[in-house]
């Protein structure tokens, strides 16, 4: 296991890039605590794949240096890094046997048979192919192979980290749930450093310490599922994180209250914003409906099962709440209420705090 630093890290895959927008990844200072389980988070294209890469040995950055407890890795080839790499399709050997794939990294370093045979089946128990060690993978289902690979990535003890670009893509949907809790288990039980690529905010979120978020080449946030959810540090990670994402209002921030669509808006604490354009974001589960506020009109209601996403219709602006499944909604006009713990005020993007800095953390589960 070991400790990763990206120093000053970026990359451009033009020879001679000019401007920042010639960067696939622009530039990026960061820790990798030795231990702990990371996701990088974000859509198509935002750079996660090319950070993976550059990690892995794969790729060398235009700029910049990796480092492994220290030591500059950033041109030595992957082999040299002694990492294992989990990619979105299965890598297996369809002639060999379960055993012999789990085994193969080990019997490559020349270790004794009693400390393979040991490693083999301590990691067939972890991802439950005890049963089928001695079956060809040829055979097997994708998820199965897929849990090879896992597999082979834990068997060995001495890797600096462990990647996996999308791992569950291949997946059937009704397996993706029983291979998120299998790696979260690994993790807790080998300990390894592991770097988790996914567009899908589920799989981040319920595998990752922390998360890192990414958006048109630039990390825009680190930090756990709670952070990510309640203080967003950019729009994009409100709006990202969630289902439904975060409502954005354009607003006039003056101190302690906001101007949205006309009508004005405690916000229970003070802003300082140096001219740029604000604005309001608010989750869906920190909205209530009432006989004050800001007038809207109910368009539809989506029950869920478990809750209601009701959606509104403010001033021309889509506004989405959630209600409890027993709690009333209005039909037609109402007026929209922000609980003030749930508001986060932007400006350029960027979260603004309020005066005198953040209390402590609260979950919507808490808001009700």
């Amino acid at each position: 296991m070991a400790k990763i630093t990206l120093d000053t890290l970026a990359h451009s895959y033009l020879a001679d890039p000019k401007s920042p927008e010639d960067f696939a990844l622009q530039e990026l200072n960061h820790d990798w605590a030795d231990g702990e389980a990371y996701a990088l988070l974000g859509p198509s294209g935002c750079g996660k794949s090319t950070l993976l890469n550059i990690i892995s040995g794969l790729l060398i950055p235009s700029h910049g240096r990796v480092l492994f407890d220290g030591k500059d890795v950033t041109h030595l080839p992957t082999a040299d890094r002694n990492i294992a790499q989990v990619f979105q399709f299965p890598v297996v050997y369809d002639t060999m046997t379960v055993r012999e794939n789990l085994a193969f990294p080990l019997k490559n370093r020349k270790l004794p048979q009693s400390e393979i045979s040991d490693r083999v089946a301590r990691v067939a128990k972890s991802i439950a192919m005890e049963d089928v060690l001695d079956r060809r993978a040829a055979g097997l289902t994708a998820d199965a192979k897929q849990k090879i690979s896992l597999g082979r990535g834990m068997v060995r003890d001495d890797v600096n980290a462990l990647l996996f670009d999308e791992p569950l893509t291949v997946i059937d949907p009704h397996m993706k749930w029983e291979l998120r809790t299998q790696l979260k288990q690994l993790h807790h039980d080998f300990g390894h450093t592991m770097i988790y690529v996914t567009h899908d905010q589920t799989e981040a979120l319920t595998f990752a310490d922390k998360v890192v978020v990414m958006y048109d080449g630039r990390v825009v946030q680190v930090g756990t599922p709670d952070e990510l959810f309640e203080r967003p540090a950019h729009t994009f990670v409100g709006y990202f994180i969630g289902s439904p994402g975060m409502n954005l209002f354009d607003a006039r921030i003056e101190g302690t209250t906001a101007e949205i669509a006309g009508t004005r808006v405690d916000l229970g604490a003070g802003y300082r914003t140096k001219g740029g354009a604000t604005k309001i974001g608010v989750r869906p589960e920190y909205i209530c409906l009432g006989a004050s506020g800001i007038p809207a009109r109910v368009t539809r209601v989506e029950d869920v099962g478990r809750h209601k996403i009701i959606r509104l219709d403010m001033d021309g602006h889509q506004v989405a709440a959630i209600a409890g499944e027993g709690e009333s909604v209005p039909d037609g006009g109402t007026h929209v209420q922000f609980a003030e713990r749930g508001v986060n005020v932007y400006e350029n993007e960027w979260r603004v705090p309020p005066e005198g800095g953040d209390g402590p953390l609260h979950t919507a589960r808490e808001a009700a």
